[in-house]
């Protein structure tokens, strides 16, 4: 049989030469992005035509411009003005880890296709729950995102909390979790994949700042068990993600404490925040949680996608899955943790460890609190800038890097400024230069901001605001 592609996919030098063209072509775009010297942050297509582009490039295109056609033809999260979703500008020295875990290609099932990363993961986790307050019975793992964080998070508080065991005869009796209404919609899928169903998500309303509505929960366990819901455990946001505010932690661990439930804290976009001095009290009360969620690949610089589930009791973070109920670690031979498919709902999942520990090994902690407090700071100047300016308004103060508002008209109806704002952030869009999103919050549409990139300055905030009102000038009323 002739090998001679197989012999060419695999030559190290090929590989040299081609890795040496890539970093030096990524090094100039990293050096393009971070200077600001890049003027799109964003080159929009339509997505059939960019289907189109890519099904002409795999035919025709020339294969030495396959990476380059692909760092042009992607959203720039390395420019500052890129604002838009929670996603980092991955650290180069994380980004180089991942190139290292692609090739190495260890799967982590079982411990023997992962010795080091296994490890290595069992030393970041125990360093993330000291961090947060746990004790040295705290447990945890790395697992591919926050939306399977939290599903296994909740499977967990099922476990625990459920008189008997779903895991082997299945739901007797209508379960439920309590949860903000501004709570991340993965909790909610989290829910009706665990078979809770609609009438099993009980939404706690807000407060006019967005966060829970602490002062309901009585009210609305006490009505869940009038409807034969048993409630087993309750979600905090740290923050939302669509508003960026802080749940009240310290509340909602004393209602779980009041009724026996269990405390989950979702703070896949801001549990970060343990790492800063300055913004430490926006999580007060984690270390009361019974699990806790952080991504890796929201606020600590790291390549997507990789999050860290945490528990108080390191019990729950080997029970999961496991096929007996009442599985102890104390009741085993020995704990096991460096055996992960027994642990995460992955049987393989990639060497995501190595993402955490080379930040930690190169910069320490401090490197977490200096880019927090950063994008947090700018988040609150940000919104200052805006409340300074009467073409604007917030949908609410920002306490993180998170930032809400609009472009308002005097003369205009609420519709007409839905459709307004809504016209002006696909003009932006269309344009490249910023690339911002958007969110609608009890009826009204607003453009959001999330400020995830270390070079953006208040300098690049003030030309965005002054992009849109050029925008909604150009828009026209007489289009609204």
């Amino acid at each position: 049989m002739d090998k001679s592609l197989l012999k060419k996919a695999y030559s190290p030098e090929d590989f040299r030469a081609r890795g040496h063209r890539l970093i030096d072509q990524l090094a100039d775009h990293l050096a393009d992005n971070t200077s600001g010297k890049s003027e799109k942050t964003i080159a929009w297509n339509l997505p059939e035509n960019e289907r189109e582009y890519w099904a002409d490039f795999l035919a025709n295109g020339d294969q030495n411009t396959f990476f380059q056609k692909v760092v042009a033809r992607t959203t720039h999260v390395h420019n500052p003005k890129y604002m838009g979703h929670q996603v980092a500008p991955t650290a180069p020295i994380a980004a180089l880890s991942g190139l290292v875990g692609s090739l190495l290609n260890n799967g982590m099932a079982v411990y023997e296709m992962g010795m080091s990363s296994s490890a290595i993961e069992r030393i970041v986790i125990d360093l993330l729950c000291k961090k947060i307050g746990f004790d040295t019975s705290s447990r945890g793992f790395l697992t591919s995102g926050g939306t399977l964080a939290n599903l296994t998070a909740l499977l967990s508080a099922r476990k625990a909390q459920v008189g008997h065991d779903v895991w082997i005869n299945g739901h007797r009796e209508q379960l439920g979790v309590m949860v903000s209404e501004e709570a991340h919609y993965c909790i909610d899928r989290a829910a009706r994949i665990m078979g809770l169903g609609e009438q099993g998500i009980i939404e706690v309303p807000v407060r006019t700042n967005y966060s829970m509505d602490t002062s309901k929960l009585d009210e609305y366990y006490q009505k869940a068990l009038e409807d034969g819901i048993q409630v087993f455990a309750i979600v905090g946001s740290a923050p939302s993600t669509a508003t960026g505010i802080y749940d009240d932690l310290d509340e909602i661990s004393n209602f779980a404490q009041k009724y026996d439930l269990w405390f989950h804290v979702d703070g896949a976009h801001g549990g970060a925040a343990i790492f800063s001095k300055k913004y430490g009290h926006t999580v007060k009360g984690i270390e009361l949680a019974d699990s806790v969620v952080i991504d890796g690949h929201k606020m600590m610089m790291m390549p997507i996608i990789t999050t860290a589930l945490l528990f108080k009791n390191g019990n729950h973070s080997h029970a999961t899955f496991s096929q007996k109920a009442d599985y102890l670690l104390e009741r085993s031979e020995g704990e096991d943790w460096y055996n992960l498919a027994k642990r995460t709902f992955e049987c393989t999942k990639t060497m995501m460890s190595l993402y955490w520990f080379v930040l930690f090994k190169m910069y320490g902690n401090d490197i977490f609190d200096e880019y927090v407090t950063h994008q947090y700071d700018l988040g609150q100047r940000f919104g200052e800038i805006i409340q300074e300016n009467l073409n604007f308004e917030l949908a609410v103060t920002p306490a993180s890097n998170i930032v809400c508002f609009r472009y308002t008209v005097d003369s205009l109806s609420n519709d007409e400024l839905n459709i307004l704002n809504k016209t002006i952030r696909k003009e932006l869009l269309e344009d490249g230069e910023f690339y911002i999103v958007q969110t609608t919050l009890k009826g009204v549409h607003y453009l959001r901001c999330t400020i995830m990139n270390p070079f953006t300055t208040e300098e690049h905030l003030v030309q965005l605001l002054q992009k849109i009102k050029k925008t909604a000038k150009e828009i026209g009323l007489s289009s609204v």
